[in-house]
């Protein structure tokens, strides 16, 4: 999901836009507000190729397909327009990570969570069959993890078994690798190919690879016509009946009644702990309420934003990590701590609620706006990570605050933070979210610390922030610098680990918390020698963990400054960061 751009419509028919979902090989895909205060998904038709007679024709066989079939695998049509430009569709919004994202950013499903998957699916579609229409696109990307179950989105070239095709001549139908090679030789869309299109999309699921390699599509689908499914490492049951699905006679393969019926499922799909805490973290897509702080208008209220924890060790006092465990794994302890089976160690809270959209604002120019308050629990820019590797001694306890004039001693995550930088250059781009303080007499800036000239930083970062010399706020006035990786840092190599890049939702290694109005000139820090994290264990002890090199993990770095009242008090008053090549 993604913010509207200014090139981007602000209504579409009588829908309000709120944020781009994607975009596909016929037009782009908006999240949308009905009147009624509805979310819904609106697919709007590229305007180049309006002109096209076969992409009209394509566009609204798939509005009416959609429109037609009413199955509980399938989004249903809420309105369209496709008597005049722009022509767009709009259907239920369901909430869900696709099962390409899904796989991609946590690794390949165990076999359990497979064949429940499998029958789910299967179970789709003999009711989009039931209706006589044919998907012939299944595939993964077409596949969103609902919270209610799978559903089957995409229906661009669906095909009703009276209709004729509408594909150019020369042309392969479908997606390469999950095309059947009936439909490849001779353009036949009957049922068999929709289930050839399962197999290929559950070995997906199932071992994380494209099922007949990568390349040339050409080469892909010659794969798919004479060559073998890959299948290695499967459990063999679950491979069989991949392999029964994607064989070359079409009518040699299980009906979907079939499949279910090998599948053998003796329990929901929704109650599976792997597919539950997918649709649950994810990368955010199911995470509506608090990702648009922007773009949510009048009439659909921002919910709260959900965070679940993701890692609790054992011991007393835990630090290390596991590696090497897929991210799915690391949700299901998600899944359970929710439910409360959690206890002791370090918590570590990761939010996945996606990337906010809207609010952002050019680095450089800091944004004056409403004071917000602070508290903990207040302020929603802070959560712990992977903790780095522990120092000897712990941190001092101080607690002092704003009011009394004390210096904290450092600053501990109290709720996750969804601040991200992106941009061309140190200090020059854009943090996706607003300030939660007012900061206008703020002056700060992040620089190559050997070349500050330079577009990107390669060694150490000098950060330089100070007040305003006419500026009007009475002493003291804490301000703590975070600096934040983009992605979750494991303890054991100080890099983001091998198999996984989870985005960083921690308030970044931090600095000690200056009084600016104390200073006559402007405080310089340097990273990573002036920063570190604070992190408490459950013995209540403040722990220390260095900072990280920053070529450990190239990538946009976030640069957050907090207003700090007290060590768990504090607010985000200015975000910037700069890149690492």
């Amino acid at each position: 999901m993604e913010a509207l751009r200014d090139t981007d419509p602000a209504r579409i028919g009588p829908q309000t836009l709120l944020a781009r979902l994607g975009a596909g090989g016929m037009g782009q895909v908006y999240l949308g507000r009905s009147p009624g205060g509805r979310l819904v998904a609106i697919k709007v038709i590229k305007e180049e190729i309006t002109g096209h007679p076969e992409a009209l024709a394509r566009f609204r066989r798939e509005a009416e397909t959609v429109r037609a079939v009413r199955s509980a695998y399938t989004a249903n049509l809420i309105d369209a327009s496709l008597a005049a430009p722009p022509y767009w569709l709009a259907t239920e919004y369901v909430a869900g990570p696709t099962l390409s994202h899904a796989v991609r950013e946590f690794g390949a499903l165990p076999a359990a969570a497979c064949r429940r998957l499998f029958a789910a699916l299967a179970e789709g579609l003999a009711s989009v069959h039931a209706y006589g229409v044919t998907h012939r696109d299944l595939k993964p990307q077409n596949v969103i993890l609902g919270a209610q179950g799978p559903q089957l989105i995409d229906f661009g070239i669906a095909k009703g078994v009276a209709e004729t095709a509408l594909t150019q001549a020369g042309a392969a139908p479908g997606t390469p690798g999950y095309t059947a090679p009936e439909v490849l030789l001779r353009g036949e869309a009957a049922a068999a190919a929709d289930v050839f299109a399962l197999g290929a999309t559950i070995a997906y699921a199932a071992t994380g690879r494209a099922p007949y390699g990568t390349g040339d599509p050409t080469t892909v689908n010659f794969r798919a016509v004479h060559g073998e499914i890959d299948v290695a490492g499967v459990e063999p049951e679950l491979a069989e009946l991949i392999k029964a699905c994607v064989v070359a006679e079409p009518g040699s393969r299980p009906a979907p009644a079939e499949v279910i019926r090998r599948c053998a499922v003796d329990s929901a799909l929704v109650d599976d702990p792997v597919y539950a805490s997918l649709t649950a973290t994810a990368g955010g897509t199911g995470q509506v309420p608090g990702m648009l702080p922007s773009t949510i208008g009048p009439g659909l209220p921002a919910g709260p934003s959900g965070y679940v924890p993701t890692y609790v060790p054992g011991g007393q006092a835990a630090v290390e990590r596991k590696r090497a465990v897929p991210r799915w794994a690391v949700a299901v302890v998600a899944g359970l701590l929710v439910g409360g089976l959690g206890t002791g160690g370090y918590l570590l809270i990761q939010e996945e609620d996606g990337k906010g959209t809207g609010g952002g604002r050019e680095a450089g120019a800091l944004p004056a706006g409403p004071t917000a308050p602070s508290g903990p629990g207040a302020q929603g820019s802070a959560a712990p990570t992977s903790p780095g590797q522990a120092a000897s001694s712990p941190v001092p306890s101080g607690q002092g605050g704003g009011d009394s004039g004390a210096v904290p001693s450092h600053i501990e995550p109290t709720n996750p933070s969804r601040d991200l930088w992106t941009g061309t250059a140190p200090g020059r781009g854009n943090c996706n979210l607003p300030s939660e303080e007012s900061a206008k007499f703020v002056v700060a800036s992040v620089t190559d610390a050997d070349t500050p000239d330079a577009g990107s930083v390669t060694g150490k970062v000098k950060i330089h922030v100070m007040l305003k010399p006419y500026h009007t706020e009475k002493p003291p006035y804490f301000v703590s610098v975070g600096v934040k990786p983009p992605h979750e840092i494991d303890s054991t190599t100080q890099r983001p680990f091998d198999n996984i890049r989870v985005e960083n939702k921690s308030i970044g290694y931090t600095s000690k918390p200056v009084d600016l109005a104390a200073k006559t000139n402007d405080v310089e820090l340097t990273y990573p020698d002036d920063f570190a994290e604070q992190l408490v264990d459950n013995q209540g002890t403040p722990r220390t963990f260095p900072a990280i090199p920053v070529a450990n993990d190239p990538g946009d770095w976030t640069v957050v400054f907090y207003r700090v009242r007290g060590v768990k008090e504090y607010a985000n008053i200015y975000c910037t960061g700069f890149p690492v090549k």
